[in-house]
Formats: C-alpha cells, structure tokens, sequence
C-alpha cells in the first residue's frame, strides 16, 4: 500500500551532527513520520530538494525583539519576519523589554502578542532583579519559557544582578539553567570615565577583558558552591575559554556570530556606532581563540544576539550611541560562507544551532531531524553567492552591520511544523508561530 504524506522533501543532503546523507523526508502534520527512499511514496506536496542541503531549523537562542516599549526600533512581528527570511525556525527573546518580562502576567502578556504575529516558534526568558526571586520558580515552569536571564553587568531597568549575593540568590531559587550576560558591574562603574566622546575604539578599553573574566570567574564560582548550572552567553575574550573549558560540568558557552567574524580596532574605525555591542567586539587573537573553541567543543550553542537600534541611535557620538546590532536574519549566511572558507564544519554549524540548543535547553520535540520530531528544517544552498545588503535586511530597524559582505550559502526555505514559511525569499506563511515546548515544562496530556 502507497505511503502518503502532506509534504516530502525529495533528494536533498539531509545533514546531521553525524553526517550526510542525501534521501527524502515524509512529513504528516507538524512532524517527521519517515526517512528514507520515498520514491514510491505519494504527498499533498512534494518539495524538489536536489542539490539543496536541510538542516535541521535552526535555533536562535538570543535575541532582543524590542516589544514591548520599543516597537518603534522592532517588534514581535517584524523582526520575526526577519527571523524567518535569514532561515531561522525559532527565537529565545530577551527580557530587557519596557516593561521588562519579570512577573508572570507580564510573561503571559509577551506571549499573548506573539500569538498569531510571530512568524516562527518562539520562547521567552524570564528576567531576574533582587526583588523577584520568590516568583522565578513559577515563571521558569510557564509555558512558552527558556529559562532565566541575569545581567550582572548594566542593563536596562531594574534587570541588574550584579552582586554575588544576589546572583546566589536566582540561582537557588530556581531549577533550570539560568543563563548570564557575565561582565563586572563594578569594574565597568570604574572604567566608564575611559570612554573617549566621539571612539568607538573605547569602547573594548571601557569594557575590558578583566571586565569579563572577573565576572565569570565569580559566576563559575557561585554556580559551583550552589551545585546549579548555568549558560554564559557571547563570550568575547581568550582567557574566559580557558576558565569555561574546564567548567563543562557546571557551564554551557554560547559564542556570536559577531564574534567571529569581526575584529577591532578595524571594525570600528569602519561601522563606528553600528559596531557598538556589550560585550565588545575585541582584537583578532580573541577571534582567533573562538574559533579554537567552536572547533574544540567548548563552544556549545550559537546565538545571534539580535539587538536593533535606529539608525538615528547609532548614530549618536560614542558613549552616546547605545549597544546591539540586529543578526538574526544574517546568522545562517554569515556562518555558511564561513563554512565554505573552511573555517568549520557544516555538521559543527548544525551542533551550534539545532542540537547544542536541544541539549542545553532540553527542546522537548526539536534541534533534530528524527522521526517524530518537529518538521522544522533550514533548507539551504552552499554554493549560493549573495551580498548581504540593507535593503534585504527586514529588521525594523534598517540596518545590518554586514552590509556588502559577500556570502556564499544561502537560506532558500524555512520549514516550521511542517509548513513553508519562507520559500524563495518571499515569506508564505504569516503568524502561525507557537510557542517552544521543553521537557522540564511539558503540560499534562489528557
């Protein structure tokens, strides 16, 4: 008897932490229900993907869509858009919204405006301050929650943890990993005096290395003595990687696109404000050293950390000029070119963004092309050339610092429970994003 499916995805290079192999997907409703030679197989659709590779649907865990309070420089809608045009099929954002996400009815709040807008799946983070401790163990097992974000360096609001105390304090209460924006308040309250009005240069002397390794070394220690584990996002520097390498026990390390691919002081004598992001891009031997962990192991998950500010905000003289770049729609192009220059792996790419996520977050039906797993696949083009430029950029805010970076690879279908959400480009299917599951949050099944 003929199988039939609603959609199969035909002769594409399936890739996997594993390997590659090139055969067909049978999807029914949102999930994988085969792989394997389906060339007798009948379906609804069949997506021709012959010389295409799919990859799992990748996963931004960090992003800053800006709503509420700051739609005027993004919002849930568009910058999700953006999400799904760059090839990602899900999105973590950030609490540093107005009013930042720290109660449950302002959790509920955020994931009632993204429902029927949100173009792809999405979760949120709750925000830790001194004064919501007692309510972080109800908003961690909320549906539609990634966990807690602290900031123990400067924020927006009240989202500022920067004492040991209080950082004990959110990690004991709590039960899953929180994840750190890890600099030193303290050493960054000292240092801003540094800043030179008008150099961006400054800014990684403002923000220095000790900056971070002063507070991850105090972070590592805290997360040890409480027996609690944590993710310590956008590393920056060479001398944390050495710390975080022998942490793995306690500690997930996320690295940035950003990171990897821009070094100072010429990016900001080239992008001035537009390099502008916490913690700094810094000189090319901390690039070089994440590259060595990203291929070492010790990087595990990559995010993107999207952050849109107006071009009239960067526009504004250094230290004037706020923080964050949008990336969300250029991570998988900035990544696969890197691929192509030989700089990683296409399986190692896959393992940043769709299986570390799983392992890290506990993804209760993503981060792999499994059967019975999500139907959520990145379907790219290696050998595509494209410039990345302003104009394609659909972030609200009208910028990328990547403007006129020639890429090679290129996301030509985003796949999201088993439908199309971008194809060629064009976006097919509007709002129908929901919220991520995870296995320490799974609700009762009748």
């Amino acid at each position: 008897m003929t199988q039939i499916f609603d959609l199969i995805l035909r002769g594409g290079t399936v890739v996997t932490p594993g390997g590659e192999a090139r055969t067909d997907i049978g999807i029914i409703g949102e999930r994988i229900a085969r792989i394997g030679d389906l060339s007798q197989a009948s379906a609804g659709e069949i997506y021709g993907a012959s010389g295409l590779h799919i990859l799992p649907g990748v996963l931004d865990t960090q992003v800053h869509f800006r709503e509420p309070g700051l739609e005027y420089k993004a919002d849930l809608e568009t910058e999700a858009r953006s999400a799904a045009l760059g090839g990602v099929t899900a999105v973590f954002e950030m609490p540093n919204t107005n009013p930042s996400t720290i109660t449950p009815d302002l959790m509920l709040d955020k994931l009632a405006r993204a429902k029927g807008r949100m173009d792809v799946d999405h979760a949120f983070y709750a925000g830790a301050t001194h004064a919501n401790t007692d309510l972080l163990p109800e908003m961690e097992r909320m549906v539609g929650c990634c966990g807690v974000k602290v900031f123990m360096g400067a924020s927006t609001g009240d989202l500022l943890v920067h004492d040991d105390a209080g950082v004990e304090a959110v990690i004991k209460a709590i039960n899953r990993r929180a994840a750190f924006h890890s600099e030193d308040e303290y050493r960054l309250a000292e240092r801003r005096p540094l800043a030179r009005t008008g150099d961006w240069t400054s800014h990684p002397e403002v923000r220095d290395v000790e900056t971070a390794v002063m507070s991850t070394k105090r972070l590592l220690r805290i997360a040890r003595a409480a027996g609690k584990r944590i993710h310590v996002l956008h590393i920056s520097t060479a001398e944390e990687l050495d710390i975080l390498r022998d942490a793995k026990d306690v500690a997930s390390v996320e690295c940035l696109p950003q990171h990897l691919t821009l070094a100072a002081p010429d990016c900001y004598e080239r992008l001035k404000g537009y390099a502008q992001m916490n913690p700094p891009i810094r000189e090319a031997r901390h690039r070089d050293a994440l590259w060595r962990a990203v291929n070492a192991g010790i990087v595990d998950v990559m995010g993107s950390d999207h952050a849109p500010h107006t071009k009239e905000e960067k526009a504004r003289p250094y230290p004037a000029s706020p923080s964050g770049m949008p990336g969300v729609q250029t991570m998988v192009p900035i990544m696969l070119t890197h691929v192509n220059d030989g700089k990683l792996s296409l399986q190692r790419f896959v393992e940043l963004t769709s299986a570390g996520p799983q392992r890290v977050f506990g993804l209760a039906d993503k981060g792999r092309i499994a059967e019975g797993y999500h139907a959520d696949f990145t379907v790219v083009e290696m050998k595509r050339k494209e410039t990345i430029t302003n104009e394609w950029s659909k972030s609200k805010c009208g910028w990328t610092p990547f403007d006129g970076f020639e890429a090679t690879g290129w996301p030509v279908a985003t796949i999201v429970r088993g439908g199309f959400v971008m194809r060629d480009g064009e976006i097919t299917r509007k709002g129908a994003g929901q919220p991520v599951r995870f296995n320490e949050t799974l609700e009762p099944q009748a």
